[in-house]
């Protein structure tokens, strides 16, 4: 389970990784060896707004063609190529994240060569700073290890997590207690949830389904199936909008859940992982970063991170003997931001503080 994992992992919310300098180096003996390659290493980092050079050295007389694919599209041929050529990348053609520039040579007598390098296309964005400032409190039920936070026609839901005591709920606001509710079975673990047309979608961690229930009385319409893990949920009106505990967010279709896109998340230093509880809101995505005292906020059109929201107060206040922050949602009705976390006696009404213009 995620609460088991280990806690002294420490997860960088801006990106952790350290990327070579975007100056290409010497090529390695390998690469000296091809009759064509380029000259830099993997983990080559650029931004989204850049053009970066690609420095490619041609080791045999005898290439014919030498062709650059970037991320599955060729995007330069040469024929009878010199000894160096450097091409001007503009890598963010396909969006932000890990992509891959690969260098078919062929030779005169048709033998063929390929080397391959990884891009990281960084965002252009740094992400502004917002502080969740509490405006009111609630009881919240202190057993309830929240996983999903949603609200539809001004009524809270909830789901939780851990097997056996996974489930879907109808939550008053006021007093925290359960109107109704729906258990997993005690096989499943309970993840991310979100309302959309008259149903409640509710994801699991390692199960691969989704189970989607009526939302009028909860019963249990069909379940669909996926691959890989579930950590949150959230849409946009017409499409489901999931996590897997990665920087990938993939939209899906309601009906079938199969992925119609996938964005990758990014700030201007690296990928932001194990996005988890979401919300969807005003055009944004709004995703808790587990392990952290943060939420990103990102654009879904391309994955870039336009602001991080801190919530140490919210910890410091409402946490008491429970797990980490995860639970965001937002009110419509009322046009108000609620935030708690994994067995908290405490769930806020918050403001977000944002820097003045």
């Amino acid at each position: 389970m995620k609460k088991y994992l280990i806690i002294g992992l420490i997860i960088a919310f801006a990106g952790a990784m350290v990327f070579r300098s975007c100056a290409p180096s010497s090529t390695d003996d390998s690469a000296a060896e091809l009759p064509a390659a380029f000259a830099f290493e993997d983990n080559l980092a650029t931004r989204w707004d850049e053009k970066v050079p690609i420095d490619i050295v041609v080791n045999n007389k005898d290439v014919e063609t030498l062709e650059l694919i970037y991320n599955d599209s060729t995007f330069a041929i040469w024929n009878s190529p010199g000894k160096k050529i450097t091409y001007q990348l503009k890598a963010g053609f396909y969006g932000l994240g890990a992509r891959q520039v690969e260098l078919v040579a062929t030779l005169k007598d048709g033998t063929k060569s390929s080397d391959k390098r990884i891009i990281r296309v960084l965002s252009d964005v740094v992400p502004e700073i917002w502080i969740a400032e509490i405006t009111r409190e609630y009881p919240h039920e202190a057993t309830s290890f929240t996983q999903g936070l949603e609200f539809s026609n001004g009524q809270l839901y909830e789901g939780t997590g851990e097997r056996g005591t996974s489930v879907l709920a109808q939550v008053k606001l006021s007093d925290g207690k359960i109107v109704k509710s729906m258990g997993l079975d005690g096989s499943y673990f309970g993840e991310g949830i979100t309302v959309l047309k008259g149903k409640i979608y509710q994801i699991t961690w390692q199960e691969q389904t989704c189970f989607v229930y009526n939302q009028t009385d909860l019963t249990l319409l069909k379940d669909l199936k996926y691959s890989g893990e579930g950590w949150g949920l959230c849409n946009d009106g017409s499409s489901l909008i999931m996590s897997d505990g990665t920087e990938r967010i993939t939209f899906r279709n309601p009906e079938t859940f199969a992925i119609t896109r996938t964005i990758e998340v990014y700030t201007h230093q690296g990928p932001v992982t194990k996005l988890n509880e979401l919300e969807y809101a005003d055009g944004l995505i709004y995703a808790n970063v587990w392990m952290t005292n943060k939420v990103a906020v990102i654009d879904p059109n391309n994955g870039k991170v336009v602001a991080e929201l801190d919530a140490t107060e919210l910890v410091r206040q409402g946490r008491g003997n429970g797990d980490v922050l995860n639970g965001i949602a937002f009110n419509p009705a009322n046009k108000k931001w609620y935030m708690t976390g994994k067995r908290w006696p405490k769930l806020f009404e918050v403001n977000f503080k944002k820097p003045t213009s």
